[in-house]
């Protein structure tokens, strides 16, 4: 196998939850669904530590060391829904992610470009994350899933909440230089986060008996989606800048 592949199978099967004989209708949109959520979780390892080595060069070491323990989490979840590809009858195998360099934020100070990424990472892309994955669980019924799939959401909660929590201590302290970078970079990252999120959230019924699998309704994931951006998103970011 390329060593460019991914290819979490070992420590996969290791952790497979119990999910009984999946319907053949169901077995190849369940085995699609987990892996391409297995690449996108293992994947955002890479961007924590990116954020993590720009937060300790501009805020301090500690946020450094928090964004390493959410690296790690996400490849966690990673291995996690490999485990689910596993136990629906795949293979925890992938092509990697492609992804493009993390932003520099040349044409900002350093802090405001630190909180451009931060806020881009956490208090949008992680705060929509919990929202999706928290509908998702409150409809599967409980069982071995339900409960994996709450230790992932528990920790994008804390991924999120971390921040909403960088914003709030750093936000007063910005000079009208630094929240003006900031603010001129808000427009380009919620389209970026709405092109992300319509791009996996397909406009479909869930498949009938789906949710037992995780398999929802992109209609409603939409629905939702646009909910969390209205409602918690940009009234979170309205505290501090004019977005």
């Amino acid at each position: 196998m390329s060593p460019e592949r991914l290819d979490l199978r070992a420590d996969a099967r290791a952790s497979m939850p119990d999910l009984g004989t999946v319907p053949e209708s169901l077995q190849g949109a369940c085995i699609a669904t987990w892996r391409a959520r297995m690449v996108n979780e293992y994947s955002s390892a890479t961007v924590f530590e990116a954020l993590g080595a720009q937060l300790g060069a501009t805020f301090g070491a500690e946020l450094a060391g928090e964004c390493r323990g959410f690296a790690a989490e996400e490849r966690r979840h990673g291995v996690l829904c490999g485990a689910v590809v596993e136990a629906a009858g795949g293979a925890a195998t992938a092509a990697p992610l492609a992804q493009p360099p993390f932003p520099a934020h040349e044409d900002a100070p350093p802090r405001a470009a630190a909180l451009r990424n931060a806020i881009h990472v956490c208090c949008m892309s992680e705060t929509v994350a919990v929202a999706l994955i928290g509908a998702e669980r409150l409809e599967m019924p409980e069982g071995p899933l339900r409960r994996l799939l709450t230790r992932i959401w528990a920790d994008e909660v804390g991924h999120a909440r971390f921040g909403w929590r960088l914003l709030e201590q750093a936000a007063s302290t910005l000079t009208p230089a630094e929240q003006s970078a900031v603010e001129r970079y808000l427009p380009t990252a919620f389209a970026h986060l709405e092109a992300h999120e319509l791009s996996h959230l397909p406009e479909r019924a869930a498949p009938e008996g789906g949710v037992v699998y995780g398999l929802c309704s992109g209609e409603d994931g939409r629905a939702l989606f646009y909910d969390t951006l209205d409602r918690i998103i940009r009234p979170g970011l309205r505290r501090w800048f004019r977005c």
